[in-house]
């Protein structure tokens, strides 16, 4: 239940912050997949330009290999002698009494690529029958001559064209062949370039940042067109949650896309339709009270010729509880307030002063615990009905009223909302009557003067201001009216 509780929490609840979160993800899927699919292809065309410059590579060498082999062995340290006076060349060449040992690179795809191939061209240029050794390593642990000796102890000039690359320090390929018993040719040289790295290809810093201002750039419209469209949207749904407050709000003006200017016409014209409802229901009570009152008075006055005392005590009774009846139901509709202003409310003053009506003369009928941390928006007389109503069917049936305020955040939609506990000390309802109470008319107990629309008008004001009224039953005894009223 926290985990999923912790989910919903996570998942962006506006339109605007969703379809930004799934651009966002289409984007870096749609990058990722573009990217992948060119380093790919990148990767490929360095592959292969990269095994082309090393075949040149390795045919010189063969060249090289096959050059010192014809030369007689008293010349071949005259040639060397003669390639390091004159700068080097492109290989760096020594003949060894025995193989030096180097300090190799670790293996990887493109340094076994490159080994095998040299080993392919040189084994088919000079024969399968030499003993031939291709390694990497890089130039500070470089070994020539023998062991001992490395790079950096021979001069610069013997080497400056075939492996020295400052301030670079890429790796060399060595190539060591045995020409005769304890007669060993090295060569030594740097891959040709660009492909003088043995790492795989890597996505360019100029193509990151290219997609990161590709992204920023999509991201920016997207949010000015979504917050464009949204618009209208937040309007309507704020004109739908205060139509039950006040129907008589300005229509909202139809614009946007096509789809959003077709809901707001179908909220203005339900709008237009439940005015024009409530009106008609307003004249009907109203010509109704006037009708039945001139029958009633009649009624009375044939009443006071009867003779029979029994009958005048009846008929004065059915009467009285039409009277009631009719004037109830006035009342129900005259209590809702449908047509009453929102305005900003204090609801703390409000029960102040509807608690100095139950106290007066030392009783303490009404207790008040909490504070509301601001004001509510509502409609003042209406909510003071409604606490009225609560706060008298508390005390008239459960003696004294405690009521409790909380002003928090409820956990489902993360919207602030109000709460007012009515506590009595009476004995409570059964269950289930705590949802029938609230029906027009009805009373479980008749010793009490009341029309039972109390409740009814309570809940019906609770549901005008988007909220709702709840009856419980306290363990340890009593009963508990929750008014909740969502801020809005």
């Amino acid at each position: 239940m926290k985990i999923r509780r912790l989910f919903l929490k996570l998942v962006p609840r506006s339109l605007l912050s969703r379809m930004l979160w799934l651009l966002l993800l289409a984007i870096v899927l749609a990058q990722s997949l573009i990217s992948g699919l060119w380093m790919q292809q990148l990767q490929k065309h360095e592959l292969d330009g990269m095994m082309s410059a090393t075949r040149n590579l390795a045919n010189s060498a063969a060249s090289t290999i096959t050059f010192f082999q014809s030369l007689p062995l008293q010349y071949r340290q005259i040639a060397l002698d003669q390639l390091r006076n004159m700068g080097g060349s492109r290989f760096f060449v020594s003949l060894n009494k025995a193989e030096i040992q180097l300090d190799a690179l670790p293996d990887s795809n493109r340094k076994n690529l490159v080994i095998n191939e040299v080993r392919n061209v040189l084994h088919h240029k000079l024969g399968y029958g030499l003993t031939l050794h291709v390694d990497f390593s890089y130039p500070g642990e470089l070994h020539v001559f023998d062991n001992q000796t490395l790079l950096a102890d021979i001069p610069p000039s013997w080497a400056r064209h075939s492996l020295l690359m400052e301030p670079l320090n890429p790796p060399i390929l060595v190539t060591q062949i045995e020409l005769a018993k304890g007669e060993w040719l090295y060569l030594a040289a740097l891959l040709p370039a660009p492909y003088m790295t043995l790492e795989e290809a890597t996505l360019p810093p100029h193509q990151f940042r290219f997609i990161v201002l590709l992204s920023a750039i999509l991201f920016l419209f997207t949010f000015l067109l979504v917050r464009w469209q949204t618009r209208p949207l937040r309007r309507l749904a704020s004109a739908a949650v205060t139509l039950g407050k006040d129907i008589d709000q300005a229509a909202l003006p139809e614009e946007g896309a096509s789809e959003i200017v077709a809901v707001t016409r179908a909220i203005n014209v339900m709008q237009h339709r439940i005015r024009r409802y409530i009106d008609d229901r307003e004249r009907l009570f109203s010509s109704i009270s006037h009708d039945l009152k001139t029958p009633i008075t009649r009624l009375r006055l044939r009443v006071e010729l009867l003779d029979d005392e029994e009958q005048i005590v009846k008929f004065s009774k059915d009467l009285n509880d039409l009277e009631m009846m009719v004037k109830g139901a006035l009342q129900t509709v005259k209590d809702t307030d449908i047509h009453e202003n929102v305005e900003l409310i204090d609801i703390n003053l409000l029960l102040e002063h509807t608690a100095e009506d139950y106290n007066l003369g030392g009783k303490a009928l009404m207790r008040i615990e909490g504070r509301c941390k601001k004001p509510y928006r509502g409609k003042p007389l209406a909510l003071k009905r409604c606490i009225g109503n609560l706060a008298d069917n508390a005390i008239k049936y459960g003696q004294r009223v405690r009521i409790i305020v909380m002003d928090d955040i409820e956990e489902q939609d993360e919207a602030e909302v109000v709460i007012l506990y009515f506590i009595d000390e009476g004995p409570g309802l059964p269950p289930d009557q705590l949802e029938k109470i609230f029906e027009p008319y009805y009373r479980l107990s008749h010793d009490t003067p009341g029309t039972g629309l109390g409740l009814g008008i309570a809940r019906s004001i609770a549901h005008a201001h988007g909220g709702d009224l709840v009856l419980e039953n306290r363990p340890q005894g009593g009963l508990q009216a929750v008014l909740s009223l969502p801020r809005h």
